[in-house]
């Protein structure tokens, strides 16, 4: 999923990094409404976790490759703002410290991984949610569903991106997404069933952290991110 420089071209590469530092600006101005002392210790845990996961890669194309994400459980163990913060942050250390992902295509990256994967899949997962009944028991299986969607979904941003300004002419598109969403959809498997277990178990221990749950003990400000 880590797309590198050249891949895509300047003017899409441009507009998607104007796109990243807005919604980055609006992630910190939304997660300060409900990110109390309480659930930074949450954020600081799950940040650590999503960047230990996305660094398990699998080769796509060429100078591509694909990893679990992190974003849904993010978005559902402290919120979806918060979990676009957690998914940015993560996405620049890496750019910049393991040059994994370009420099000019970490926008592109942020884009596809923390709002298409984080705040996206938060939107999936609420709306599963909510037809499962909204009960606490349907938390961790919801957020595992969301989570197996979240990931083919990001893999066509980066295709829908390669349309708009893609720079590898030998590469057809119809190819691109039978590999991004093919071997994407593998991966959400293992990011659903992660997904599932690791917010499961936490909502077995603390579900009044649990952002995404009905017994969420913070103010909930922004629900469905209004």
């Amino acid at each position: 999923m880590h797309i590198p420089d050249g891949v895509i071209g300047p003017g899409v590469s441009a507009a998607a990094g104007i796109v990243a530092a807005g919604g980055f600006g609006v992630a910190v101005s939304r997660a300060r409404r409900y990110l109390t002392d309480r659930l930074v210790p949450m954020a600081a845990l799950v940040t650590a976790f999503v960047f230990a996961g996305q660094m398990i890669n699998f080769p796509v194309l060429p100078g591509m490759s694909g990893h679990l994400l992190g974003g849904v459980l993010a978005a559902v163990l402290v919120g979806p703002w918060a979990g676009y913060l957690v998914v940015a942050i993560v996405l620049i250390i890496q750019a910049l410290l393991f040059a994994d992902g370009g420099l000019t295509a970490l926008g592109l990256n942020i884009v596809n991984m923390a709002l298409i994967g984080a705040v996206g899949g938060y939107l999936v997962y609420r709306l599963i949610f909510r037809l499962a009944g909204s009960r606490p028991d349907r938390v961790a299986p919801a957020a595992g569903i969301a989570a197996f969607l979240s990931v083919p979904l990001a893999g066509l941003g980066f295709v829908g991106e390669f349309a708009l300004g893609g720079t590898a002419e030998s590469l057809s598109l119809g190819a691109i997404l039978v590999a991004m969403v093919g071997t994407h959809l593998l991966i959400g498997i293992g990011e659903g069933v992660i997904t599932f277990f690791v917010v499961g178990a936490v909502m077995k221990a603390r579900p009044d952290l649990v952002y995404g749950s009905p017994t969420f003990s913070g103010r909930r400000t922004e629900e469905l991110l209004s």
